[in-house]
């Protein structure tokens, strides 16, 4: 169990508004905590039980998270004797040792033959490119910064698509990706869940086989368009991408409230 701990990257979150830096967790303890809570918030006895650490070493980790302000509490509406802790920080990313094996997708030939002698080559592409495969060398995952980047991307171009048939509005979202190189769209709508499947991918289809989903930016768009059309929170879960051997890239679009 501890050497599964102790394998966790490192974490990287914001600071108060107005404090220069970040938050950097290395503490395999802290990363556990962490990784509890960013699923669901929890109880101080429950985060003792998950952990397997006696009450004493939580609670100093607890109070040193929240100095730096990474976690926070509130007390039961039941029971206020009882402390719930959540995330209360930005989850900017995270660093883990890098491959040490230069991966192939990083190397000139690939590029070359992939990106660059091809008769649609964009600038734009042959820089995401480069710069997401090279920070998979290195070890470094800005997932939550993709997304955060692909929500205001989404909300800054909603009115520009935006229909009140759902339908139209959906192809409207098919033909921005298609007519901006993002890839080839299909939105399924004819289930409870909203389907969105990527053909073309432009955020991934190159990246090395990691074995996770990797359209952050994607999915961050497709949240934020979604949720102004629906004016309520949406879940987007990346479901099959290239990264994960699949031929495509397929999201489940889902409201997260009535």
């Amino acid at each position: 169990m501890e050497s599964k701990i102790n394998e966790k990257a490192v974490q990287i979150f914001a600071k108060a508004p107005g404090e220069l830096g970040v938050n950097v967790v290395k503490s395999p303890v802290k990363l556990t905590i962490l990784s509890m809570l960013k699923d669901t918030d929890m109880e101080f006895d429950e985060i003792v039980k998950n952990t397997g650490k006696s009450k004493s070493t939580i609670s100093v980790h607890l109070k040193s998270l929240r100095e730096d302000g990474i976690v926070n509490y509130r007390f039961d509406a039941n029971d206020h004797r009882k402390k719930i802790f959540y995330i209360s920080s930005k989850f900017l990313g995270e660093v883990k040792s890098g491959d040490p094996r230069e991966l192939e997708e990083r190397k000139a030939e690939f590029i070359f033959n992939n990106i660059i002698d091809v008769d649609n080559f964009k600038f734009s592409f042959l820089l995401f490119h480069t710069l997401r495969s090279t920070l998979i060398q290195e070890g470094v995952n800005i997932n939550p910064i993709l997304t955060e980047t692909g929500k205001n991307m989404g909300y800054a171009i909603f009115k520009k698509i935006y229909d009140e048939d759902i339908n139209k509005f959906s192809q409207n979202i098919m033909d921005f990706w298609k007519d901006n190189g993002m890839g080839i769209l299909e939105v399924d709508l004819s289930g409870d869940v909203i389907e969105v499947t990527n053909y073309d991918c432009f955020e991934c289809e190159l990246l090395p086989k990691t074995g996770t989903p990797s359209c952050y930016l994607d999915a961050g768009i497709l949240e934020a368009l979604y949720s102004s059309f629906f004016e309520l929170n949406v879940d987007v879960t990346e479901v099959k991408c290239f990264t994960m051997g699949d031929n495509c890239c397929n999201f489940l679009v889902e409201p997260t409230e009535e």
